[in-house]
């Protein structure tokens, strides 16, 4: 297979991803518009097979998700990258590692849509698929890949479906984010092997409600809808503040609920968002951990794979 020289400047951008709206652990994702940003900046046909990564931010202190989200399509799909010409990329990154607002995931599609650039387009069940076995979830990775609201669900067969909600324009993300990293493999060691049918019941109605509330602008259930007993009690431990956030009260406060695996708090409102954000910090500062806030809108619209816009011959 030959490459167009066209490969050199082709960027990618990917979204970050706030997991779970409180019931929905595993399901439920919306993106969020802090973005990762790929660009090929060299390519060099006379050597073969190697990704140079260039980090302008953030690097990653161990493995290299682009990378193996890339060279994982790869031989899932029976590519020999070893062929390719060999590029250099540059990386820049507003997702925070660590703070569940989805890096991971913004990384494993990053490399999934620079593997399409190479080799062309691929199915989003497939690319979900493939994200369920690096990731351990496919809902972030929706959310990266979708936009919007994106509910996912792991089929029987291994394989992943997925699909995407507007989210309201005018609801607001307000997202305290601790200093601090919490590894989403500890964050996942806290949760129960099982759980009580009551429990389990509680979550699917309120993941429901959420769902509801969410699409028909019904604000008052949200607080009730974004009620969790299978994942958040776990983690409080692990979350410091998470607890007080939770009990919190403002005439313009709609509800609150952990960001993924945390530390990350989020709130949502439609007005009031300094106010909101005020709170939470106000809440959070006895801590006497570093911590800043941030008003998020929700990434609905998805953006096309690089290779959507250049010849990959």
């Amino acid at each position: 297979m030959m490459w167009s020289d066209s490969l050199e400047g082709a960027e990618i951008t990917v979204p970050g991803s706030i997991a779970n709206l409180g019931p929905g652990l595993d399901t439920l994702a919306v993106a969020v518009q802090l973005y990762l940003r790929v660009r090929i900046v060299g390519v060099s046909n006379s050597r073969r097979g190697t990704l140079e990564f260039h980090f302008e931010s953030q690097a990653p202190t161990g493995e290299n998700r682009i990378e193996t989200a890339f060279r994982k399509l790869a031989e899932n799909l029976g590519e020999n990258t070893a062929d390719c010409p060999s590029l250099q990329i540059s990386v820049s990154s507003e997702v925070p590692m660590g703070a569940g607002l989805g890096s991971s995931a913004a990384a494993t599609i990053a490399g999934f849509r620079l593997y399409e650039v190479l080799f062309g387009k691929q199915s989003d069940e497939r690319l979900l698929t493939v994200a369920l076995q690096l990731e351990g979830h496919a809902d972030n990775a929706a959310a990266a890949l979708l936009g919007g609201l994106s509910v996912c669900c792991q089929k029987g067969d291994g394989t992943v479906s997925a699909f995407s909600l507007p989210w309201p324009e005018s609801l607001s993300l307000v997202v305290l984010t601790p200093e601090i990293r919490l590894a989403t493999q500890t964050s996942r060691h806290a949760l129960p092997e099982s759980v009580s049918l009551r429990d389990a019941v509680s979550n699917m109605q309120r993941a429901l409600l959420l769902l509801q509330s969410i699409q028909t602008g019904d604000d008052g259930v949200l607080a009730e809808a974004l009620c969790d007993r299978l994942h958040q009690p776990a983690r409080e431990s692990l979350v410091p503040g998470l607890n007080a956030a939770l009990k919190l009260s403002h005439p313009d406060l709609l509800g609150v609920f952990l960001g993924g695996s945390g530390p990350s708090i989020v709130a949502l409102a439609r007005e009031g968002c300094h106010s909101i954000a005020a709170l939470l910090a106000e809440s959070y500062r006895p801590l006497g951990i570093p911590f800043h806030t941030s008003i998020l809108r929700v990434h609905n619209q998805v953006s096309l794979p690089a290779c959507a816009a250049i010849s990959c011959s």
